[in-house]
């Protein structure tokens, strides 16, 4: 059993982790090892937030690590909410607030494509590595399904007609941003 730190405290996004790596794995997040305080994302990018946030955990705690930054991207937004798709609408990180304020903004807009992209970064034996996954698809005009978190009810992945929200945790892992670079997690995480 590998156990391995996630500079994380949402519990969702490390069940997600836990269950697209399968048996064999264990997650521990900031709050397993401890770590109470909030690490600032204060990069530009998401890159530089998850480096920032895997380092602050192998630095003050000793760990090898990895954590991960997601950005929702749209199109008719120029590519916001990007880096600060948690905190769109304030610093609340309200996902109610988020996901109206979105749809609000893309009144009117010809165009609805988005994507969500995910970087892990991953400190282990010394090494930092950076992986990507990326999840094609746009936003819905309304809300729809009740499962997963986030902006869940409002993206519909290329390919299908319902929401992450709509599809369960089966069909989104498979397919979704954070599923990606998980697969590409675990691979380097089987091959190192």
């Amino acid at each position: 059993m590998k156990t391995l730190v996630f500079a994380t405290n949402n519990a969702h996004k490390a069940r997600e982790v836990e269950q697209i790596l399968g048996p064999g794995f264990e997650i521990k997040t900031l709050k397993d090892i401890g770590c109470l305080e909030e690490i600032e994302e204060t990069e530009p990018t998401l890159e530089g937030n998850a480096l920032l946030k895997a380092r602050y955990v192998k630095e003050k705690y000793g760990y090898d690590c990895f954590s991960e930054d997601t950005g929702l991207e749209v199109e008719a937004l120029g590519g916001a909410p990007g880096v600060h798709t948690a905190r769109y609408a304030g610093d609340a990180k309200s996902p109610e607030a988020n996901i109206a304020l979105l749809l609000k903004n893309l009144e009117g807009a010809s165009s609805r494509r988005a994507r969500f992209r995910t970087i892990i970064a991953l400190i282990y034996d010394g090494q930092e590595t950076l992986l990507e996954g990326i999840c094609e698809g746009r936003i819905a005009t309304e809300k729809h399904g009740t499962q997963g978190f986030g902006y869940d009810p409002v993206f519909m992945p290329e390919g299908f007609e319902q929401t992450f929200a709509e599809l369960g945790d089966e069909v989104k892992n498979r397919i979704s941003h954070r599923g990606i670079a998980t697969e590409k997690f675990k691979e380097w995480l089987l091959n190192n």
